[in-house]
């Protein structure tokens, strides 16, 4: 049984679907993949990483009708292609040049309040490039299970009055502390369910998810970009970031699959809604 099933406008027994593509704005290779995703696949929505190097181009490319989020950025986890805040804060350079490549780093010495400032900077931008920005998205989760960093995270969700993405596999115990409770008390909208756990390649993880709905909101999240030299040289991963692409664009049973779920596709537009309509 979904309440937010219910606030928008469903039964709170129908299953509703985010087809989310991460990762927007970090190389020309995702651009093109992540847009082909939204406009010609199955995909309902996606988030940029606003300090990456290709921000400005997926910006120039966006459309209104595009279901746009920002992927709040605080690590950079490739070995040779670095990028770095867009605002001052010396407590989120690694000793490597960029954004540290883990979590872990990040979290042993990043500054929260430098975290606030570069995290609202990058909404900022986003809002100044044009974009109709519909959510919150952290990426590699780094501000979602550590309290001090998602008080940034909620109060930024507060600020800008966007819902979140949230995982739902990791209790408050496991976490250290009630997570989605603090977001739900904030008026925060969040999906019911969405599993956190990432690696190259969604596949598996994509069909179990669609063969497995449950009532409510379901976000799946795929990285899909172009077969290039570009970012085949990025990280020796990238063969599970070209099979995303063939998953929500030309994969003919995944489309038969989602059929056979009977599930509704939404974005993250209408979530937004129901968050600003209450």
């Amino acid at each position: 049984m979904s309440i937010l099933a219910e606030r928008l406008g469903h039964s709170s027994t129908d299953r509703l679907v985010i087809i989310s593509c991460d990762d927007l704005g970090s190389c020309h290779a995702a651009n093109d993949g992540v847009y082909l995703a939204l406009r010609t696949g199955i995909a309902s929505c996606a988030s940029l990483m606003v300090p990456a190097p290709w921000a400005r181009d997926a910006a120039l490319r966006y459309l209104p009708t595009d279901d746009i989020g920002v992927h709040l950025t605080l690590n950079c986890e490739h070995p040779t292609y670095r990028w770095g805040p867009i605002t001052h804060a010396p407590s989120l350079l690694s000793g490597e040049a960029g954004f540290p490549r883990t979590v872990d780093d990040l979290w042993e010495h990043a500054d929260p309040a430098e975290v606030l400032r570069e995290c609202r900077a990058q909404i900022e931008r986003a809002l100044a490039w044009g974009i109709d920005v519909t959510h919150l998205a952290p990426h590699l989760t780094a501000i979602t299970l550590r309290p001090e960093f998602f008080d940034v995270y909620l109060e930024l969700a507060v600020e800008f009055r966007l819902p979140i993405r949230l995982p739902s596999t990791i209790t408050k115990d496991q976490a250290g502390f009630p997570f989605r409770d603090l977001a739900a008390e904030e008026g925060v909208v969040f999906p019911d369910h969405f599993n956190h756990y990432w690696r190259s390649g969604s596949r598996e993880r994509f069909i179990e998810a669609l063969s497995n709905l449950q009532p409510g909101v379901t976000e799946i999240h795929v990285q899909p970009v172009v077969d290039t030299p570009e970012v085949r040289a990025i990280s020796d991963t990238a063969q599970g970031w070209i099979d995303d692409l063939a998953l929500v664009t030309t994969d003919q049973s995944i489309r038969e699959l989602l059929s056979a779920t009977g599930a509704t596709v939404i974005g993250y537009r209408q979530l937004r809604g129901a968050m600003r309509a209450s």
